[in-house]
């Protein structure tokens, strides 16, 4: 009986590997702090992947009150509406550090998810995570007090529970910002703050803000 040989143990797919072999069709471009990436009316056609850096997406009322919807990081993928049909951005996206995002075409993305099954299902993956952080942040705001929904909010800014060590430094989050993420007022997010500081669950240094896993006391408790 002729032996049968081991199956060959494939790789972990690496996205960001395979982002940079493809072909045409995109480009890496470098985005100072504050910058604009794109602006909430913008034609929607193009996919944006960060390769380094952290991005804020906003929204505009018609009555011209801004709201923070979300804030990406390194490995994220954003405005992907753009492969739904989406023909103009419903967002603004900024640049709150230094990036370097890659732009991917949408025409070059949708021949790239329809070739690449692997990629395709990373893709999805990813999709249906955020898809579940959003639900999650409407039960959050929901059910939950203002002082939990902060200290949550921390914990996902210092991408606590994602691969790998997590990121505790959090630079350049105003509390004016929190507030508007957590929907409270100014002066809650000062008060709990304080008090976040006393019971030494964060600190503030030269770098940003440092969020200590102890934190999650106050998520957790009831």
């Amino acid at each position: 009986m002729t032996p049968v040989a081991p199956a060959k143990k494939r790789d972990k797919f690496d996205s960001k590997k395979f982002l940079s072999t493809i072909d045409g069709g995109r480009k890496i471009v470098a985005f100072k702090k504050r910058q604009t990436i794109f602006v909430q009316g913008d034609a929607s056609d193009a996919v944006f992947y960060i390769q380094t850096g952290k991005v804020r997406l906003t929204v505009v009322s018609t009555s011209g009150k801004e709201a923070t919807i979300s804030i990406f990081n390194e490995g994220d993928f954003f405005g992907e509406g753009c492969l739904t049909g989406q023909p103009l951005r419903m967002s603004s996206a900024t640049a709150m550090t230094d990036c370097s995002v890659m732009r991917i075409e949408k025409k070059c993305m949708i021949e790239v998810l329809h070739r690449e099954h692997e990629f395709s299902d990373l893709f999805v993956a990813y999709l249906l995570t955020r898809n579940t952080r959003y639900e999650e942040d409407l039960v959050d705001q929901l059910f939950n007090s203002s002082e939990k929904r902060l200290a949550r909010m921390l914990l996902l800014l210092a991408q606590f529970g994602k691969e790998g060590a997590p990121e505790t430094v959090i630079p350049n989050v105003s509390q004016e910002m929190l507030a508007e993420m957590v929907g409270t007022t100014r002066s809650r997010v000062s008060f709990f703050m304080n008090r976040f500081r006393k019971l030494g669950f964060v600190d503030y240094g030269e770098s940003g803000l440092r969020v200590h896993s102890s934190l999650l006391n106050v998520v957790l408790h009831d």
